[in-house]
């Protein structure tokens, strides 16, 4: 562990020790004092920039939106790739940004922090229970009605699925307002979705005609990933070599990372695009999207391709794709045959 993540791994264990109580003197409202139809503004804050994450939350929106058809949303997040993510959500009124890098920028940091005091919401959620940034915001907004983000034991007994980190807050929301006597007839859980239009799709298909060249259908990887949840060449290229002779009658096609990696030195077609929808809409028109855990495999599924997703030191029960046919897999507890038994359900 460098000694910068030494750093923010104990920052980390210090502010939840110091915010683990936060929210323990909020008054509720009592049962009956508050109708749906009340609910109007609503403050979602989830203050990290990485892109998976961002994803991560389009559940947590879409059950907002779904629950309190003519609410307006603004969205405390870190960062700017919230803008492309929730582009096409209509309910979206403001994203209010922290810079990625507050030390570089201490004065929009403070102006973000301030600003959450300046409007009055109907509903205050806090997307991550373990975020303790997360949990004073929503102690500072002004709010009828504050989520700050706890498990209640009983979504925990009653959910397997209760550990999922697009999940738990969509449960943890039912549970809070069906307390205060809020029906809520939502019981589908929303996936990860970007709202691709008929538009982008369109144009992601012609973009992928360009890569191919032909009409077959294509499996889409990506083999890259931050850290320990990186594969490694010789990983990649066998995985490759049997995907390439398993499936001869389908296109393989690497998407890139802006760093111009590819674990099986750039032997299949590959395209990158620093256009996030657009990278979204070309993965769309694939048929299957294989990679290890990371942000662009969340992008995938949110483009609402099968996924097929590769773990080994994260947990899946936390971050595995879903919807769609979505799959995740521990290569550590499962073997290569597993792997292709999965893909072949997806495609066949």
């Amino acid at each position: 562990m460098t000694f910068k993540k030494r750093i923010n791994h104990y920052r980390r264990i210090i502010m939840r020790s110091i915010t683990k109580n936060i929210g323990s003197a909020y008054s509720e409202p009592k049962k009956g004092e508050i109708n749906i139809a009340d609910i109007k503004r609503v403050l979602i804050i989830r203050p990290n920039h990485r892109l998976g994450n961002q994803l991560l939350l389009t559940p947590l929106v879409q059950e907002v939106i779904n629950t309190f058809k003519d609410c307006e949303i603004d969205l405390f997040v870190k960062g700017g790739v919230a803008h492309p993510v929730f582009e096409n959500y209509t309910h979206i009124n403001k994203i209010i940004k922290l810079p990625k890098k507050p030390f570089n920028n201490l004065f929009q940091y403070a102006k973000s922090w301030i600003s959450i005091k300046r409007k009055s919401y109907d509903l205050v959620i806090n997307g991550d229970k373990n975020s303790s940034s997360g949990r004073l915001l929503t102690q500072m907004a002004k709010g009828k009605i504050k989520v700050f983000g706890d498990v209640h034991e009983s979504i925990q007994s009653i959910y397997q699925d209760h550990q999922h980190i697009s999940k738990y807050p969509v449960y943890n929301l039912r549970y809070y307002l069906a307390k205060i006597g809020l029906s809520n007839e939502n019981t589908s859980m929303p996936i990860l979705n970007i709202k691709l239009n008929e538009t982008e799709i369109t144009n992601g298909k012609n973009k992928l005609l360009d890569i191919v060249k032909n009409d077959k259908k294509t499996i889409c990887i990506y083999t890259n990933a931050t850290g320990k949840k990186c594969y490694s060449e010789e990983w990649w290229e066998t995985f490759y070599n049997r995907l390439k002779n398993t499936y001869p009658n389908y296109n393989i096609i690497e998407v890139l990372p802006i760093e111009n990696i590819s674990k099986i030195n750039f032997k299949a077609p590959h395209f990158y695009s620093q256009d996030l929808r657009e990278m979204g809409a070309i993965i769309h028109n694939t048929n299957v999207f294989i990679a290890a855990d990371n942000g662009v495999m969340h992008l995938a599924s949110a483009s609402l391709t099968p996924c097929v997703g590769f773990f080994s030191v994260t947990n899946p029960n936390i971050y595995a794709p879903y919807g769609n046919g979505s799959v995740a897999l521990h290569t550590n507890e499962t073997s290569i045959d597993d792997w292709f038994q999965a893909i072949d359900k997806i495609l066949k």
